[in-house]
């Protein structure tokens, strides 16, 4: 057994002060601790976007009719408030959860040794984006599920995605400066691809805000324009970033690249196929509530696809510190 030191009062006073540095002194995750909590953080980001889309799809979105509280009586939904005010109420809480697969991102690369700052901004980085999207979701609430204020939530939401996977990707790797893996114009091409990609999943907002799930029983406004040709809108800008991974990853083979960015595109593709299924499918069932929750799910794994697809054309090799030589040391013993 090992003996847990006593704690001081000037240890209690540390903590107090800077608590991340004083858990930093005491303890040093490994290197796949930080992977772990950095990939924890990112599942999180997935899964309070597909509960999101839950509570939307099942009606839910004024189970709880005013926010912070549920309801003006009550921090908690209540029984006669029923199923939606518990899948509204269930949605709130999982935020915490988030909140603390965060919190662990950001003490583990606090601790990690050497401390490497960068990984630290990502995690706060991600804080500050789920507090912030954690008010926008009351504003959500407060005005009725205005579709512009919905579309704002999920886009935050992929931000929030984009930085965990930055994070995840950089623990994974050093901090020496980015060495380019492939040429300029492949580069180019797989930037063309992330706009495509940006422009899809914000138009796919639209067709949500214009869609027939409103995200309540109740009269709820919509966006004004024809969900099914900003549809049409959506496919095509699906065809274009299938067509453009294609060919990307036939330009990889081409040019014999390194199998890291050449698996990731694979990956890309066949996400991309999968979700176009299930897109069409939706779209000619009149869009049946399961399949448009996978639909969401498989959006945040295309993007998620596409940032690693973006980060594996480079490399960071760790940086490694200069140490004395037998003659250095000699010298240095002289002086």
């Amino acid at each position: 057994m090992v003996r847990v030191p006593n704690l001081t009062r000037a240890d209690a006073l540390s903590a107090v002060r800077n608590p991340l540095a004083f858990i930093a002194e005491r303890w040093t995750p490994t290197t796949r601790t930080v992977r772990r909590a950095a990939l924890a953080a990112l599942v999180m980001s997935v899964v309070i976007v597909v509960t999101g889309g839950a509570v939307r799809l099942t009606g839910s979105g004024l189970g709880c009719p005013t926010w912070p509280k549920c309801t003006d009586d009550s921090l908690t939904a209540t029984s006669e408030m029923g199923f939606h005010g518990a899948i509204e109420f269930g949605n709130r809480m999982l935020t915490y959860v988030l909140c603390a697969a965060v919190g662990w991102a950001i003490i583990a690369a606090r601790s990690q040794k050497p401390w490497r700052r960068g990984l630290t901004r990502l995690g706060w980085a991600q804080f500050w984006i789920v507090m912030s999207n954690a008010v926008l979701g009351g504003i959500v609430v407060l005005v009725g599920l205005n579709p512009y204020t919905v579309a704002a939530h999920f886009l935050l939401s992929t931000a929030l995605i984009t930085v965990a996977a930055l994070m995840w990707q950089r623990t994974r790797e050093g901090d020496g400066e980015p060495r380019p893996l492939v040429g300029r114009s492949v580069q180019q091409l797989v930037w063309f691809l992330v706009v495509a990609a940006v422009l899809l999943i914000a138009v796919g907002t639209v067709v949500t805000g214009a869609g027939p799930h409103a995200g309540d029983s109740s009269e709820v406004d919509r966006m004004h324009v024809s969900w099914e040709n900003v549809a049409k809108l959506h496919a095509v800008l699906a065809w274009i970033v299938v067509t453009l991974t294609f060919a990307l990853w036939f330009v990889l083979k081409a040019v014999d690249a390194p199998r890291g960015p050449l698996h990731r595109t694979r990956d890309l593709f066949l996400i991309l196929l999968s979700q176009g299924v299930i897109g069409y499918v939706q779209y000619f069932t009149d869009l049946p509530e399961a399949l448009v929750a996978l639909h969401m799910f498989g959006s945040c794994l295309v993007w998620i696809g596409v940032m690693r697809v973006l980060l594996a054309l480079r490399e960071r090799p760790e940086i490694v510190a200069d140490v004395p030589g037998p003659a250095t040391e000699s010298a240095l013993t002289r002086a």
